[in-house]
């Protein structure tokens, strides 16, 4: 089964600045790192080469995710959408019905995800209750501990 994933080009872009460093900078770095903790001596007691080979397993690991990912990639340029259905890429501002707390979101990708900033992966639950409504649209979002009912009061795609 072929599954693509999802991204904004400057997560496409992020993914593989990760992989460069990954494949150019750390992975050489930790081989250099087991090659020295060989040279002293007994491997079964050698706590820096158990590190060292554990953290090589991390890198190889996220090296053949990112190479998936990329390959898999379905990349979107926010900047060419318009319209005021929300679809991925859309930085979208709501407004809480019983706060009035106003809040906006731009739908990313899995790997962009970052809540501080603001940005939801299409594949949270805000992001689908808000996919395919229009600006004005009311929505009740199930949110833990309470249903959350918003307004969509704008759809931006930069």
């Amino acid at each position: 089964m072929n599954q693509t994933f999802p991204m904004t080009t400057q997560g496409h872009a992020a993914l593989k600045d990760e992989l460069k460093d990954l494949k150019g900078v750390q992975r050489p770095s930790i081989v250099a790192q087991i090659a020295e903790a060989r040279a002293h001596g007994d491997l079964s007691e050698n706590a820096e080469y158990h590190a060292a080979k554990e953290r090589q397993g991390f890198i190889e690991g996220r090296i053949k995710e990112l190479e998936v990912k990329l390959q898999s990639a379905n990349v979107v340029d926010p900047s060419s959408l318009s319209g005021d259905k929300v679809l991925f890429g859309a930085h979208v501002t709501i407004v809480d019905a019983d706060t009035e707390e106003e809040s906006t979101y731009y739908i990313v990708g899995d790997d962009e995800a970052d809540a501080k900033k603001g940005f939801i992966s299409v594949s949270s639950p805000v992001a689908r209750a808000l996919i395919g409504k229009s600006v004005g649209d009311d929505i009740e979002i199930k949110v833990p501990g309470r249903v959350k009912d918003i307004e969509i009061l704008a759809v931006e795609y930069k």
